[in-house]
């Protein structure tokens, strides 16, 4: 794609005429949606995969942290690549090739071409939403980027929970190679529309030097994190050398990495940003926000299935009415954003992720499906007064050449958040249920009389020793996991009420710095 296809080279833009407006947020939104699903809509499909393919289970895995390791590196760069490439190429290169990989992941004869193919789904996958943000806000004017920004901030709550719901149903009714080649007539079609509304609106290029120290740093630090969060369970924390080596690496590497880029005349990421307050508070609230929110959202369902005997699809059924609320009240929320202080609509939507977790946090086992699901409700208020001004805020004050490598570093901070929730709630969560087994098993004596007429009812029903040891057993464990659930309910919502300290610190007005004329 050569610069005279693009047009006009100026960074300022006129916004684009309502009709084309809202085209060009269908289709943006499209694209952000599909990149963002490909991160979850994988994980239900794992054991069918590794199956067909002839690997392990844990090896299978492998086609998620792939994905991940490979977004996490590249998404730092995302400034960098815009820069030097301009934000409208970047993302037709990104989707061109996203798409191409999708393709590869849906046609893998084995599963080493399908770790390949994801990979590269991953590197070209990390400039696609970003960009999106980026130019969604190009195509507004400033007194309805609220509104943009809004409905693009519903497409990254909405995916990660249609993500399984849509992986489940695909995998179970036609075929695994289907969650990759839905993604080619979307692909397609966002290149089609990007490029016929964007493409006289590309933004100046500079051939800036490549920063090989940084890309190297870069690599090793944040592929080592990911690993790390994506099998520090499995491999049992820092009890495993690998952990410990991943860890030891990881952190000199990153700290490296920010001396490093501090100091380099053309970074690969500009840490300067962080400088910026308002960017500071924004990404500190977004990495510990979405940690609390996907930690929540992914310890759920996995009660749902293997304590109260949901199925993948009624588990994400359960999930989704929060979900489709969210998407709902984000744009009016986004058309609303500046009339109101961003810091009030995030301080309400932390109080409402922290309601609704504290109702969570009293359900018992006998708990119904119609409450389950409506509860997600007040999760969905949370949520859309949540991610929009927090993103509002960490963005505002920053200049169009920064929004690029804003957006990038933002998004690869809610990528660690969703990963370093997963990882860490998960622990946790298997930690308590094991603290709370115990505990209760201790009152399984034949002192404690509860505890002897229930075996005793057991018994009359004819069971024999064994199988009523091994029926209290399994309403013992199932306790355990129940409290383990409400523990880690109530610890994500104490992590968002915190969260009300913090982004009083940020500095109105939240607005965007104009481009020069």
């Amino acid at each position: 794609m050569n610069s005279k296809r693009f047009g006009n080279r100026s960074h300022n833009h006129p916004p684009l005429p309502p009709n084309l407006r809202l085209m060009a947020t269908m289709v943006l939104g499209m694209a952000s949606f599909m990149n963002i699903l490909d991160l979850t809509i994988v994980n239900v499909s794992v054991p069918t995969i590794a199956g067909d393919l002839g690997v392990a289970p844990a090896q299978g895995t492998w086609a998620i942290t792939s994905y991940a390791v490979a977004e996490a590196i590249m998404l730092p760069m995302t400034g960098w690549l815009a820069g030097r490439l301009g934000q409208v190429r970047l993302f037709m290169i990104s989707t061109a090739f996203f798409t191409l990989a999708s393709l590869l992941c849906g046609l893998a004869p084995s599963f080493q071409i399908l770790l390949a193919a994801r990979v590269l789904q991953g590197v070209f996958g990390a400039g696609m939403i970003p960009m999106s943000q980026t130019l969604m806000l190009q195509a507004y004017p400033p007194e309805k980027q609220g509104l943009a920004t809004g409905i693009w901030a519903m497409t990254t709550v909405a995916a990660p929970i249609i993500g399984p719901l849509t992986g489940g149903w695909i995998t179970d009714n036609l075929s695994w190679h289907w969650i990759f080649l839905i993604n080619l007539p979307v692909g397609a079609i966002c290149l089609v529309l990007v490029y016929a509304l964007f493409k006289n609106r590309e933004t100046p290029s500079v051939q800036k030097p490549v920063d090989f120290v940084g890309l190297g740093l870069l690599a090793v630090g944040v592929g080592s994190l990911q690993i790390l969060l994506d099998k520090g369970n499995e491999l049992d924390w820092f009890n495993s050398p690998t952990i410990v080596a991943l860890s030891v690496v990881s952190a000199i590497a990153l700290v490296i990495l920010v001396i490093w880029e501090w100091y380099d005349e053309h970074p690969l990421v500009d840490v300067h940003l962080f400088t910026h307050r308002n960017f500071l508070v924004g990404s500190i609230c977004m990495l510990v926000g979405t940690l609390a929110f996907f930690g929540s959202n992914v310890v759920f369902p996995l009660w749902l299935q293997t304590q109260l005997g949901y199925t993948s699809e009624w588990a994400g059924r359960t999930m989704a009415l929060g979900g489709v609320l969210a998407v709902f009240m984000g744009p009016i929320v986004g058309a609303n954003i500046g009339r109101l202080d961003a810091r009030a609509v995030a301080t309400f939507g932390f109080s409402m992720f922290a309601v609704y977790a504290y109702v969570c946090a009293q359900f018992t086992s006998e708990v119904d499906f119609a409450t389950l699901a409506t509860t997600r409700l007040i999760m969905g208020v949370g949520i859309s007064c949540f991610f929009l001004p927090i993103i509002t805020i960490a963005l505002s004050g920053l200049s169009p050449q920064e929004m690029a490598g804003a957006s990038g570093l933002n998004s690869f901070l809610r990528n660690m958040g969703s990963s370093m929730g997963t990882a860490i709630i998960t622990s946790y969560w298997e930690h308590r249920a094991q603290f709370h087994h115990a505990n209760l098993a201790e009152n399984i004596t034949s002192s404690y009389a509860p505890a002897q007429s229930y075996m005793n009812q057991l018994g009359q029903l004819g069971l024999g020793h064994d199988a009523t040891l091994a029926m209290t057993n399994r309403v013992v464990e199932s306790q355990a996991y129940m409290l383990s659930t409400n523990n880690v309910m109530l610890t994500c919502g104490i992590l968002m009420v915190c969260l009300a300290v913090p982004i009083w610190f940020a500095k109105g007005p939240f607005v965007r710095v104009a481009a020069d004329h």
